[in-house]
């Protein structure tokens, strides 16, 4: 999810509310708030709970919402930090893993620190997300799957971008009925979701939820595998445009979509020049055709 702002660079909370109802109303399935997406790093400690605690109350039980819990330090701190998060009411917190360790640390000081953090955490559901700022840290299948058989993690967001090891991942952990591995790398997406990925989690659902949700119910439909090979191609071929001045763009998209959201963010991330204005207004025409091809519904 993304987080809206007020010009004045307060969170905007009835933003918040009419962004929520966007992600429903075009179907789906659940929430990822607090997030690299909603500028978590650049939000207080309060601000992360309140948002998520907006986020939840909004959904109000139509879906299931998690969101990032840990932001580095002892373990007894993550620990408490992550309790925190989940008393808002999300089905799991959700642990970073490059806020574990340093960039150079080996697997066994990761896989000791993470340990110690399921056992100072009680029974709360969790999640792993392999955030990739300031750094990206990716799972093996192996330590995947030996966290899921705790029973604990029941949430991965994968962004290691290789097919193969995804497929891994899938394969180490496919006996767990309660987790599900949700990959981020649209390249790939029909792929990954015939290869048994629960779902997707993509920066791409912060500019077009519906046709992020019209691709997971729709990748094996053989009578739609032509729409379904173009949607793809969609994806890959406005994979750099989707990523440049992010998420200052994806606001931008979503104003063009009529939602009255304001372009601030919190996050330096450069300014929208017309050249970039242009690839977006490209991106969006591109996305109309394709949509009305597809009949797929606009919620805004």
């Amino acid at each position: 999810m993304l987080t809206p702002f007020r010009a004045d660079g307060t969170v905007d909370y009835d933003g918040l509310t009419r962004l929520t109802e966007l992600y429903l109303e075009a179907g789906a399935t659940g929430l990822f708030a607090n997030c690299l997406s909603s500028e978590m790093f650049e939000l207080s400690a309060a601000e992360r709970l309140a948002v998520v605690s907006h986020v939840v109350g909004v959904a109000s039980g139509s879906v299931p919402v998690v969101a990032t819990a840990t932001f580095g330090g002892a373990i007894g701190q993550q620990a408490d930090d992550l309790k925190r998060m989940y008393d808002t009411g999300i089905e799991a917190a959700i642990v970073i893993t490059n806020m574990l360790v340093a960039e150079d640390a080996a697997d066994a000081e990761f896989e000791d620190r993470l340990t110690a953090l399921l056992e100072t955490t009680d029974s709360v559901p969790l999640g792993l997300y392999e955030c990739p700022e300031p750094f990206k840290r990716v799972l093996s299948a192996e330590q995947l799957g030996k966290y899921v058989d705790t029973g604990r993690v029941i949430y991965h967001k994968d962004t290691c971008l290789e097919l193969g090891l995804v497929k891994a991942k899938l394969a180490a952990t496919a006996h767990c009925e309660a987790f599900g591995l949700y990959d981020a790398y649209m390249v790939h997406a029909v792929e990954s979701l015939k290869a048994g990925s629960a779902g997707l989690s993509c920066i791409q659902g912060n500019y077009f939820p519906e046709l992020v949700v019209w691709l997971c119910a729709n990748y094996d439909n053989e009578s739609l595998a032509g729409e379904v090979a173009k949607v793809q191609q969609f994806f890959v071929e406005h994979m750099d445009v989707m990523h440049d001045l992010y998420p200052l763009v994806a606001k931008y998209f979503l104003q063009k979509r009529n939602l009255p959201i304001e372009l601030f963010t919190r996050k330096d991330v450069g300014r929208l020049n017309g050249s970039v204005r242009q690839a977006i207004d490209g991106l969006f025409a591109d996305y109309q055709q394709l949509y009305k091809s597809l009949d797929v519904r606009l919620v805004v």
